[in-house]
């Protein structure tokens, strides 16, 4: 995962948790389930970057082996 990739994760992570915390605050479940799915899209985001970082490691290992 890239560094830039892991900055957005965690800047969308984080907003996302300050939108959940500002909707509980004010009692806007809209705001609230808005914050949530940002931290959801994030942690997809994470996942795919770790999924993408495994296979190519993955690949370079099955490189090695053949040559």
């Amino acid at each position: 995962m890239s560094i830039e990739d892991k900055i957005k994760a965690a800047a969308k992570s984080a907003e996302g948790k300050l939108e959940s915390a500002a909707g509980e605050l004010t009692g806007d479940t809209q705001m609230q389930v808005e914050g949530k799915a940002k931290q959801v899209e994030a942690a997809a985001m994470q996942t795919s970057e770790d999924l993408k970082d495994k296979a190519k490691g993955v690949l370079d290992s099955i490189k090695e082996k053949i040559g």
